[in-house]
């Protein structure tokens, strides 16, 4: 009897980090706001980053950081503010990892097959904002 294994998801490329990269800049371009993105792939290396010239200097660190929560924890950053929140259900674990994670909305991880194979991160403008236009990017990329 053969057993076959499930085959892994096709990877995120450079140039789905590209799309990614495009749409959300063209999405905070559209709405007045200067941001960095950053993708990363599945074991949360650097795939692609983009800082507009006039975006704060900490948007690039803050994107980044969104990118490896919403990778690590396999879900929205914006989907995981409250839970870290001193009454939530994991107050201490921004300060119990020594790892870069940030809870503000903009962090998004990227499924292909149903299977993460990276994420997004955006900052520089509102969370919500952040939040929008990483998701704008995803839904490029599904096209």
């Amino acid at each position: 009897m053969s057993t076959t294994l499930p085959t892994a998801p096709t990877p995120l490329t450079t140039q789905d980090a590209e799309i990614l990269i495009t749409a959300a800049r063209r999405a905070a371009e559209a709405a007045g706001v200067t941001v960095s993105v950053t993708v990363l792939d599945a074991g949360g290396h650097l795939l692609a980053f983009r800082r507009d010239d006039r975006a704060v200097l900490i948007s690039g660190e803050t994107s980044t950081r969104k990118a490896y929560t919403a990778l690590q924890l396999n879900a929205p950053t914006a989907d995981l503010v409250d839970l870290v929140k001193p009454d939530g259900p994991f107050h201490s674990l921004p300060t119990a990892l020594d790892k870069p994670l940030l809870f503000i909305a903009g962090g998004i991880p990227v499924h292909r097959d149903g299977r993460p194979i990276g994420a997004i991160g955006v900052g520089g403008g509102a969370p919500e904002q952040d939040h929008g236009f990483a998701a704008a990017a995803l839904a490029e990329l599904a096209r």
